[in-house]
């Protein structure tokens, strides 16, 4: 499938704030938005990006479904950002429309609870994604995004990744692929649906917050049996936050990756800060060809081609 990379973003570009999801803390939002002000863009709020629906949700599936819609659709919209994850987006999957938005990409920053949303989207229109910070999970911190990879991404240079963004060497060698993956624990919940994701020949990248080994063990089995490591050129792990026994055994996780992943010859890396992380979370667009590099004490993930096209280009 032909990738489809949207346009690059300008100098006051207009953002769009959604909530395809859990609803989030208002003074989270708002100084998520006042960040991203900060860094010269126009954002806007959708009409439900605030709301409130019981017992969890930031609206109707309706409500929500409409907002990421009408973002798309906007012609003055240049990027669309999501509040936070938390659940529900899969109530969306079903009713996207996806010639409305293969008619207008944009890029989509979001992760957690969206990646399925994100693999559908680039599986069906090859549409890149963006597992990168979001308004009321990452923006609203200090710290909480890497705007090295953000402006990278956004402005169609090459992003790049090492050991100053958590990368490091579980086994080396090197592989080239098309990055592509997400929250392993969504990307594990869309198996067995018409939604689960395409792996084969990708460099996978698998991240989640919480989870402790013996979780990460059963999610990578299932997702073994399900076949769908076959052909995987690379593995590259996130953060992991939280995904320990206990602290003083913080390399537990690696023995069990090591260990589960033991059949496949391919590189694996781990700690890359995107998605669910403690700091400056890294923006990494899905759907483009990386190369990874575990071969010296210095790793890299090194893109090979831009996330978006040229404004100049597109018109």
């Amino acid at each position: 499938m032909k990738l489809l990379k949207p346009p690059s973003l300008l100098p006051g570009a207009r953002i769009a704030i959604v909530a395809p999801a859990s609803s989030a803390k208002p003074e989270r939002i708002t100084a998520g938005v006042a960040a991203l002000r900060a860094l010269g863009y126009n954002v806007v709020l959708s009409d439900h990006a605030r709301g409130k629906h019981a017992p969890y949700f930031s609206g109707t599936p309706e409500e929500r479904l409409g907002d990421l819609h009408a973002a798309f659709a906007d012609p003055t919209i240049a990027a669309i950002i999501c509040t936070r994850g938390g659940y529900g987006s899969n109530y969306l999957l079903d009713k996207l429309d996806l010639d409305l938005i293969r008619a207008h990409p944009r890029p989509l920053f979001a992760y957690s609870d969206m990646t399925t949303l994100q693999t559908w989207l680039l599986d069906q229109l090859g549409l890149v994604s963006f597992h990168g910070p979001m308004a009321a999970a990452d923006f609203y911190l200090q710290d909480g995004v890497d705007l090295a990879s953000f402006h990278a991404a956004i402005s169609g240079s090459l992003v790049e990744a090492g050991p100053a963004q958590g990368l490091r060497i579980l086994r080396p060698g090197r592989a080239r692929g098309t990055m592509y993956g997400g929250c392993l624990s969504i990307l594990t919940a869309a198996l067995g649906t018409r939604y689960a994701p395409s792996t084969e020949g990708k460099l996978l990248f698998l991240e989640d917050v919480g989870e402790p080994p013996y979780q990460i063990d059963r999610m990578l089995r299932q997702l073994i049996l399900a076949g769908k490591f076959e052909g995987v050129r690379g593995f590259i792990f996130g953060e992991m936050q939280g995904c320990e026994f206990d602290s003083t055994r913080p390399d537990r996780l690696d023995d069990v990756i090591l260990r589960v992943l033991k059949p496949f010859d391919v590189p694996i890396a781990i700690g890359l800060r995107s998605g669910h992380v403690s700091r400056g979370c890294v923006t990494l667009p899905m759907g483009l060809e990386a190369e990874l590099i575990l071969d010296n004490d210095q790793p890299l993930l090194r893109y090979l081609e831009p996330a978006v096209i040229s404004h100049h280009a597109v018109k």
